[in-house]
């Protein structure tokens, strides 16, 4: 099989199973209290930092949708950084490489949505750098066995609403039952970043968490993605606001009619400085 190479595996997060196993039991004692019961959660946001800073966040998130009642078919996941006026990315085919073994590609669905939509096709031998997806494989492995994944680049235009609702309805047409992820970190803030309309300092972090952030998780939750979109190109309080909005719409179109927020923390909680990210866990339900 035409398996991509983890590129962050050994950095970002552990490279072993065993290290990958520690951390994983260590971020779900750490979520404890934070987890939404009693509901059909389908879908959600997981930021994507180094498991150091977020990775807690996303574990728990995950592991909440890939719960042992819940054994989807397919994992779609929206990630990547791009602009407005990117293509749209997709893997079609393969597998992609984690610590507890490979993700192979839901390629009857990728195909069928290469036929509709322009995308940029990525293989396990040629792809752009990214981690917005990978870090969140090994978790996804981890808790789902032998779900499949239908990565995906989503720009932040309304091309990505298009499709993501696609996705479900050819999914659902296949019979398939799917999960759905969007990666987005929130505000990048700071000199390291270039924005600090606030200075540094307390008040600067307030700011993020009480304003900046808050709009767009307020977003988020009220399942708006077009108005995710343009907060996010607004305010520049989430990296990957398309991956956001596609994952809103694909809920949606599975039926969500509910966005629960399950934590949120900074970067400077773990590693204070001037410079810090945000980063929010929500589920779909």
């Amino acid at each position: 099989m035409n398996a991509r190479k983890s590129i962050y595996s050994g950095s970002w997060y552990p490279g072993s199973r065993k290290a990958c196993e520690q951390e994983i039991a260590a971020f779900l004692i750490e979520g404890y209290g934070k987890k939404v019961t009693g509901k059909n959660l389908i879908g959600g946001i997981v930021p994507h930092a180094g498991w150091f800073f977020s990775g807690s966040i996303a574990c728990n998130v995950i592991e909440a949708i890939f719960h042992p009642d819940s054994k989807p078919d397919v994992a779609v996941i929206f990630g990547m950084h791009l602009s407005q006026n990117s293509k749209p990315y997709i893997m079609a085919e393969g597998s992609w490489e984690t610590p507890f073994g490979e993700l192979e590609i839901a390629s009857d669905l990728a195909n069928k949505l290469i036929g509709q939509f322009d995308f940029v096709v990525e293989t396990g031998g040629h792809f752009i750098t990214d981690n917005t997806i990978e870090l969140q494989l090994p978790f996804i492995k981890y808790f789902s066995g032998k779900t499949k994944i239908l990565p995906v680049g989503a720009p932040p235009s309304s091309l990505s609403l298009d499709i993501a609702n696609t996705i479900i309805k050819e999914a659902n047409a296949s019979g398939l039952k799917s999960a759905v992820i969007g990666s987005t970190d929130l505000t990048h803030y700071g000199p390291n970043y270039g924005f600090t309309p606030f200075g540094t300092g307390e008040k600067a972090l307030e700011w993020v968490r009480d304003k900046n952030d808050a709009n767009i998780i307020n977003k988020i939750i009220e399942l708006d993605p077009k108005a995710v979109i343009q907060e996010s190109l607004a305010n520049q309080n989430a990296c990957c606001g398309g991956a956001a909005a596609a994952a809103i719409t694909a809920a949606k179109a599975m039926g969500a009619t509910q966005a629960d927020l399950l934590t949120y923390q900074t970067s400077y909680d773990k590693s204070p400085g001037q410079s810090f990210v945000g980063y929010a866990g929500l589920v779909f339900g």
